[in-house]
């Protein structure tokens, strides 16, 4: 059935899967980290920080990724700042992706009822606190089915970085393609590794989307906080 002889491109076919994770990894940790603090801005009271983060957002947004796979490793050469490919294509995802994780995590923590922070508030918690404790834990169930669609999709679009030989997958694809002359064969061998990736991962991230949602045990630290509450109430009251 098969005519390319796998088990010679099977040493390069596994390192570009573990670049490809890598890239997704990378790609994910820091679009979530920079889309929250870009939410936050949006959040904030100071017009001109809500202004820079709307402009971030929307020039992201409506720019290809593609485009900024090019930028990020052929134009920022020209301006004497020379990336690795590793550095540029997980700054490109970063970049891209923050955008719209930035307008995700806005909507979940705007989604919190504003009686949450005021009984905390009530409660003695300070805006750190009230932030940590009462409102991220209610704005991530909400963030959850928009950042799993988004990260699937991250993965899926290390495809892209082909275009600056990456080394992930797709590029290993495209050596393999050169040397058998077996397109067909490659590119639906590398589709279905794709498959075998996004399609566990998609089912995984909906059982913990279902799981957050129904509600998960209460933690010890949860206890502990809730009990903390209750006696700060009590003495309040007394």
């Amino acid at each position: 059935m098969f005519q390319v002889p796998w088990s010679d491109y099977s040493d390069p076919l596994w390192q570009g899967l573990l670049r490809t994770l890598e890239y997704t990894v990378l790609g994910f940790a820091g679009a979530s980290a920079l889309g929250l603090v870009l939410a936050l801005m949006r959040l904030n009271r100071l017009r001109i920080v809500r202004l820079l983060s709307a402009l971030y957002t929307e020039v992201f947004k409506n720019v290809p990724l593609l485009a900024i796979i090019f930028i990020t490793y052929f134009g920022l050469t020209s301006v004497g700042l020379k990336l690795s490919t590793l550095q540029a294509g997980a700054l490109s995802l970063v970049v891209f992706y923050a955008a719209y994780l930035s307008e995700i995590f806005r909507a979940a923590l705007a989604g919190v009822h504003d009686g949450q922070r005021e009984s905390a508030h009530a409660l003695g918690m300070n805006g750190l606190g009230t932030l940590v404790h009462v409102v991220f834990p209610q704005a991530l169930r909400l963030a959850l089915p928009g950042t799993n669609t988004f990260l699937v999709d991250l993965l899926k679009s290390t495809s892209l970085l082909v275009t600056i030989s990456a080394a992930e997958l797709m590029t290993q694809a495209q050596l393999i393609t050169s040397d058998t002359f077996r397109a067909l064969e490659v590119y639906m061998v590398i589709a279905a590794v794709y498959f075998a990736l996004c399609y566990p991962l998609s089912q995984a991230l909906l059982w913990l989307e279902r799981r957050v949602r129904a509600g998960a045990p209460m933690t010890f630290g949860r206890r502990r906080r809730l009990r903390k509450a209750r006696a700060l109430l009590a003495s309040e009251n007394s």
